[in-house]
């Protein structure tokens, strides 16, 4: 049988079995008090007593040893009542509704470029060359010369040489090696944040994934106070790798909005457990990941 208890019940039995624990004091004490101001010693004046042991004390009225009994009950009483609304105390994490972020997890992220120096202006064209005018009288004059190759019985020709063989072709190149520490942006498995491999339906897996990470995330992030006194709202991108093993590394900002946004959402990310690897053909490989993360003032 499930029996919960809320934080604020148990706080208000606590309270309660004190205050009757000091108001049965005080009862008590009252009574005592009043049983004191009797006449006891003209009672028992001559000391008879019905029995030895009710003669242990003077007065046997004043006797508080007498309630022990019924004091250690109502201790016992209040100390199991006690520890049944402790062990039925329940309380629950606070649950951060993300169905609104959701969906800028999956818009396409521009990245900014950075800034560089303007190219120098490129040099200007040279002058066109100068075309000089030859006139029409001037007569160009061609030197021809003829070779005699007239061939007599009496020549030899000598047979020309057989040519060389070609060289071999060389070897075809070696077939590439697999990167072990290449970083992929695309796979067949994508990265999951933990807390979801129970799921064996993928969409269903990504969807309680981003709840779960977008809840740590904004669970986790304290709003900057030099951006709240100064308005300051916006998206800030950070990029990070999730290693084969789920851990995250070379985290950045690639996208910051300033008064100190990146670097808190930094701090969330680098708090994060290890992830779910991403993997390509059935084994582990490092994965990049872009998480927008939101600050918006309430």
């Amino acid at each position: 049988m499930d029996f919960e208890v809320p934080g604020k019940v148990v706080v208000m039995a606590f309270f309660g079995v004190v205050l009757l624990t000091i108001l049965v004091i005080v009862v008590v004490k009252n009574n005592f008090r009043k049983r004191s101001e009797r006449n006891l010693a003209e009672k028992y004046k001559e000391g008879s007593f019905s029995s030895p042991i009710e003669g242990r004390t003077k007065y046997p009225e004043l006797d508080t040893f007498g309630l022990s009994g019924t004091f250690l009950n109502f201790g016992l009483l209040a100390a199991i009542i006690l520890m049944i609304l402790a062990f039925s105390w329940t309380q629950y994490d606070k649950v951060i509704d993300v169905s609104d972020l959701l969906g800028t997890l999956d818009e396409e992220i521009e990245m900014e470029t950075p800034r560089t120096a303007e190219p120098p202006p490129p040099p200007p064209p040279p002058p066109p060359p100068v075309i000089q005018e030859i006139p029409d009288d001037v007569s160009v004059e061609e030197t021809v010369t003829f070779e005699d190759t007239s061939i007599e019985e009496e020549t030899v020709v000598e047979a020309p040489e057989p040519a060389a063989p070609p060289p071999p072709p060389p070897p075809p190149p070696p077939p590439p090696k697999n990167d072990d520490n290449e970083i992929f942006k695309v796979v067949e498995d994508n990265p999951a944040f933990p807390g979801c491999e129970d799921i064996s339906n993928k969409a269903e897996k990504k969807k309680c994934a981003d709840e779960k990470m977008l809840q740590f995330i904004y669970g986790n992030i304290k709003y900057p106070a030099i951006a709240r006194e100064n308005g300051v709202e916006g998206m800030v991108v950070i990029k990070f790798v999730v290693e084969k093993d789920g851990s995250i590394t070379q985290a950045e900002v690639v996208r910051d909005i300033g008064a100190g946004c990146g670097a808190e959402a930094l701090r969330v990310v680098g708090k994060m457990p290890k992830w779910e690897p991403g993997k390509q053909r059935g084994r582990p490989v490092r994965v990049q990941f872009n998480l927008p993360v939101k600050f918006k003032l309430q």
